[in-house]
């Protein structure tokens, strides 16, 4: 077996993954944590250095690009032809910075310490540029664009380009590519 930067497909099953589709990436160099929490669909590819944590579900045609960090201990759900650029964050869970708990995971003594938050979702077509956080809660509505550097803290719209901290609306967003994933989709029919 030559040796490559990617899993081989018949690896993937040593890596405890929930789930797991056809034509699935994963860099040897990622970090999985909760493995059994993990569902990754078809034709996914998760580069380098990404990190995985948590009850995280992601559907079919996603890229996941270097240095990305999912933590999912409240849920993240990835939609079909979803993804994130490299040095995103996304956050299903914070601490209590209310002042009433400690804000350490180096505490061991849950009693402690409180995370709040809630599952993140990605409707099909939502795309985060490099650099940009999504804060616990927030639904990224159907072909929801956030620009580069950006950080979402609120729910979006629909076919709506995100851009600043805090991201407000920019522009709306072509529904063109809706047509491209219907050839890919028939494409790949074809192909079995």
């Amino acid at each position: 077996m030559e040796e490559t930067s990617f899993y081989e497909q018949s690896d993937l099953r040593y890596l405890g993954l929930k789930d797991f589709g056809e034509k699935v990436r994963i860099s040897r160099k990622a970090s999985i944590y909760g493995a059994s929490q993990i569902s990754i669909g078809d034709n996914v590819r998760i580069d380098d250095f990404v990190i995985l944590s948590g009850s995280i579900q992601i559907g079919s045609f996603i890229h996941l690009g270097a240095y990305s960090s999912l933590f999912g201990k409240y849920g993240i759900l990835m939609q079909d032809f979803s993804g994130v650029s490299s040095r995103v964050t996304v956050l299903s869970a914070s601490d209590d910075f209310s002042g009433e708990y400690l804000t350490n995971s180096a505490v061991i003594d849950s009693i402690y310490c409180k995370t709040v938050g809630s599952e993140v979702v990605f409707e099909r077509h939502a795309n985060v540029g490099t650099g940009s956080t999504i804060l616990p809660g927030v639904h990224l509505a159907e072909g929801t664009v956030i620009g580069a550097m950006s950080l979402a803290s609120t729910n979006t719209e629909p076919w709506t380009i995100y851009f600043g901290i805090p991201c407000r609306a920019i522009n709306t967003r072509r529904k063109d590519l809706l047509k491209l994933e219907g050839d890919v989709l028939n494409s790949c029919k074809l192909k079995k």
